[in-house]
């Protein structure tokens, strides 16, 4: 016989619990011992216990239930130090317990679980009067939940009441509502009939006025198909004339032709012999090779003052570039100190020979490049690009002054145009014979690209 913890021996231990421990007592006893099982070391632990050790109180509750109230149950030293372990944790209910007097405003539940546990005098009592208490518990809120059911299903059925009163009158509307459409309908469909009548009267009409129509039509068409080929006819006659005469304008076009070939055959055959006769060479040197100047690569050159003249279309730029054997001459730093003065004179001279490449290519025009060279003092590395003659004016010389030898070396009747603002460029180029430009329309042709 085991001593039970603060009673006597035989203290409630020959009391036998001759039903099954109700459900809700059980809870509560397997929660006090998972409860009072992390206090235990390993070695207190019955054996089919000891694997839950390191569980956490709840996974404990929740895995090793069946197997703690087994223990409980068969182990009396077992059940002595959670009886222990309950002690700590509830010394007024434990103490009430001894005692023999619970107390009346605890759970019955837990002074039942805890008399399992403690196993006092009459603990038997005491959980099955819990497990009674608990079953009336269960009764009544099982009862409660019926009425309250049985509340619910009466409101159900009041509102399912009103709900047909309310949708069988609405159908009763609809079934008179429906009734009245079906006897306008019918009305509706009395007329139509008549309409269709009258319908198929008007169309049988309209067939017979539509066969007269036709019958007409058919006379209308042959008539038109005999004029038709009347027209034909004369058409064909026409087209004959028409022909004839363009055979005769054809004829005498071909003497016109002939006679004019003839004359220039005359004249080319005339001008090759005057070629021979005068054994000219090819033309291998352009005049403005022959202007006496510094070419690149010798001298640096020097700034000169812009004096602005009016600005123009770009658009005439195009018409002189257009013409024959056109010969475009610009006056360097004119063109850059008007257009982009604030950059280096080696980067002006970079960017306008780059355009004046471009505008050369696309014209096909003679393109020479003037920059004043007056007071070099050492040699311009240039590389002159495709199509554009450079040229740097002699130490005392002006580029204003090789501008204008470069025009008086050209033959009378070639078009030369000059890019300049300066107006004693332009006023000397324009006795000459040379068509000045302002250095503003050469800029404006060189945005248009």
């Amino acid at each position: 016989m085991v001593e039970t913890a603060g009673g006597g021996p035989g203290d409630g231990a020959a009391e036998v619990l001759d039903r099954p421990l109700p459900d809700g007592v059980r809870r509560r006893v397997v929660q006090i011992v998972s409860d009072g099982f992390g206090g235990l070391t390993v070695g207190e632990l019955p054996a089919q216990l000891r694997q839950y050790a390191r569980f956490a109180p709840n996974r404990r509750a929740k895995f090793a239930g069946n197997a703690m109230a087994s223990a409980l149950e068969t182990d009396p030293v077992f059940r002595q130090r959670i009886g222990e372990k309950l002690r700590e944790a509830q010394p007024e209910l434990t103490g009430a317990l001894d005692s023999g007097a619970p107390p009346p405003a605890a759970d019955p539940l837990d002074v039942a679980a805890a008399a399992y546990v403690l196993r006092p005098t009459g603990w038997v009592k005491l959980v099955t009067a819990a497990g009674e208490e608990a079953q009336r518990a269960d009764a009544e809120r099982a009862d409660e939940e019926s009425r309250a059911e049985l509340e619910r299903l009466r409101e159900e059925l009041a509102a399912a009441r009103e709900h047909t009163r309310a949708e069988t009158e609405r159908l009763r509307v609809e079934l008179e509502t429906a009734r009245k459409e079906a006897e306008t309908l019918h009305r509706k469909l009395r007329a139509a009939v008549s309409d269709v009548k009258r319908g198929e009267a008007a169309l049988r009409k309209a067939q017979a006025e539509m066969d007269t129509v036709r019958a007409e039509g058919h006379a209308q068409v042959s008539a038109a198909e005999s004029e038709t080929r009347r027209l034909k006819a004369r058409l064909g006659e026409t087209e004959a004339a028409l022909e004839a005469s363009r055979k005769a304008a054809r004829e005498g076009r071909s003497v016109e032709d002939m006679r004019v070939r003839l004359l220039l055959d005359t004249v080319l055959d005339a001008a090759q012999g005057l070629r021979r006769e005068l054994a000219l060479p090819p033309v291998s040197v352009r005049p403005a090779e022959t202007v006496d100047a510094v070419e690149p690569g010798r001298m640096t050159p020097k700034d000169i003052a812009a004096r602005a003249l009016s600005e123009d279309d770009p658009a005439i730029l195009d018409q002189l570039l257009a013409l024959p054997q056109a010969h475009l001459v610009v006056d360097g730093y004119n063109v850059t100190k008007t257009g982009y003065p604030q950059m280096p004179l080696e980067k002006q001279r970079l960017r306008l020979l780059g355009q004046l490449a471009q505008l050369a290519a696309q014209t096909g025009a003679e393109v020479t490049c003037v920059f004043d060279g007056a007071e070099l003092a050492a040699p311009v590395l240039l590389a002159p690009p495709r199509g554009v003659r450079v040229l740097f004016s002699k130490a005392g010389v002006t580029a204003d002054e090789l501008i204008r030898q470069l025009v008086r070396a050209e033959p009378p009747g070639r078009p030369v145009i000059v890019v300049s603002t300066d107006r004693e460029v332009a006023d000397g180029v324009a006795r000459v014979g040379a068509r000045p430009v302002a250095s503003a329309v050469l800029l404006k042709r060189f945005s248009r690209g």
